[in-house]
């Protein structure tokens, strides 16, 4: 009869389940996420109820950059050792990561015009163009700009972190010393390049991962180390124009804060491709 009732309250039957009640020294769920930190972090600058939407969006978005990062490094081991398989999982974990992000503009686009302008100028010049962590993927990845760094030079640490993220090779320049290391051609003069420098396609490099294609069934790992790199290319891509019209369905084409064009200044990053060569290759397929 007591089992009947708990099922028409809806309640859920706790009979032998064996809950620690009292932790007593244990680590508790919130000490161990250190939700006292985590959850005291959202301090709106305005009265307007939307800026606490705004506020976590954004804060998520750097949490699942971070975890980004922290996957990345882990990728670049497996490249530097010439072993693949493990890279993967990592990357395909990362896509998933990069689906979460591509969520948050969802629950950002509900904010309407009016919401955002009741609490945009408490923002001063505080504007996602200012996130190290999200020019740390970008440097990480490839897009190398040493402008750029300029925005983070009050903060020191910061600044030594894109520092040394600018000068040191990306993912794709460690992809093409493995290449090379497994016999595909690339030049002294690619490998050993400035690589605070952008990256420029070359007609090399593609002719290189165009033999990686064709000989699939032999280097299957290369092979698939390409096909994972071109899903996280392509999933930047979404993030970029998701963010471009999450942004003019919001404020228009009005100045972004932190003085960029906004809408125009986001347009331009629209054609960006980390790994150029591996877009090119299937058109020569």
């Amino acid at each position: 009869m007591s089992r009947r009732r708990n099922e028409r309250s809806g309640q859920v039957d706790l009979t032998g389940e064996a809950i620690h009640w009292d932790l007593g020294e244990s680590l508790s769920y919130g000490q161990y996420l250190q939700l006292d930190k985590v959850l005291d972090a959202q301090r709106p600058l305005s009265s307007e109820h939307d800026e606490m939407l705004f506020m976590i969006v954004h804060q998520a978005a750097e949490l699942w950059m971070r975890l980004m990062l922290h996957e990345l490094e882990a990728v670049f081991a497996c490249v530097r050792r010439d072993e693949l398989g493990p890279s993967f999982k990592l990357l395909r974990r990362i896509g998933r990561v990069q689906s979460q992000l591509l969520a948050g503009w969802e629950v950002l686009s509900t904010l309407t015009p009016a919401d955002y302008s009741a609490f945009r100028n408490a923002l001063g010049r505080s504007s996602g163009f200012q996130s190290y962590q999200y020019r740390l993927l970008e440097f990480r990845l490839g897009n190398k700009n040493a402008q750029m760094i300029e925005v983070h030079r009050h903060d020191a640490p910061a600044y030594g972190q894109l520092e040394r993220a600018l000068h040191a090779p990306s993912l794709y320049d460690e992809a093409l010393r493995l290449l090379s290391r497994r016999g595909y051609g690339i030049s002294e003069e690619r490998l050993n390049r400035d690589f605070s420098e952008p990256y420029r396609p070359s007609k090399q490099v593609a002719g290189a991962w165009l033999g990686v294609y064709h000989n699939a069934q032999k280097d299957w790992d290369l092979y698939e180390l390409a096909e994972r790199l071109i899903d996280l290319d392509y999933q930047f891509q979404l993030w970029r124009f998701h963010h471009l019209k999450t942004v003019e369905r919001i404020i228009g084409h009005k100045r972004g804060t932190g003085g960029t064009g906004g809408v125009s200044y986001l347009a331009k990053a629209l054609e960006l491709k980390f790994f150029p060569e591996l877009w090119q290759v299937r058109t020569s397929m």
